[in-house]
């Protein structure tokens, strides 16, 4: 009993915390959006980043962030993702709440623009931004590369 007791310990600490590591952002590249015009990834202004990311996964990033560009002048400049679908992240990582910004989404308080696609083959960085500057960036399986 007790073997099965810490086995269940190691494998919840192994899937919640042992693979994540803090996210490491280039300063002025921290996120980047990918321009209509262009069709290329630009750095966009961000305030108080923290995130998550892991190599053991290309789907592990998250990010929370505040930018001060409005959704009017983001709509106009970026691309708007298709079918965004925020992941859920580790219940540590507090700041980043899937269900909350996948309702935002649906509901129109939140706008999802694509970061970079293919960041990771199959895989895109996606932002959602609220009106309010708050924002939230993950990576999600785009279909692509047999991931369909």
């Amino acid at each position: 009993m007790l073997t099965g007791l810490v086995a269940g310990v190691a494998m919840y600490w192994l899937q919640v915390y042992a693979f994540y590591d803090e996210a490491v952002f280039e300063p002025g590249q921290e996120i980047a959006l990918t321009s209509i015009e262009s069709g290329q990834p630009e750095g966009i202004l961000v305030e108080g980043i923290t995130g998550i990311d892991g190599d053991s996964s290309p789907i592990r990033f998250r990010a929370c962030f505040r930018t001060p560009l409005t959704l009017a002048m983001l709509t106009e400049t970026y691309k708007i993702y298709p079918k965004p679908e925020p992941l859920l992240a580790p219940s540590w990582f507090g700041c980043f709440d899937a269900a909350a910004i996948g309702a935002a989404l649906e509901s129109g308080e939140a706008v999802a623009f694509m970061g970079q696609e293919n960041i990771h083959p199959g895989v895109d960085r996606v932002v959602a931004v609220f009106a309010d500057g708050r924002a939230y960036a993950w990576q999600q399986l785009n279909g692509a590369e047999g991931n369909e």
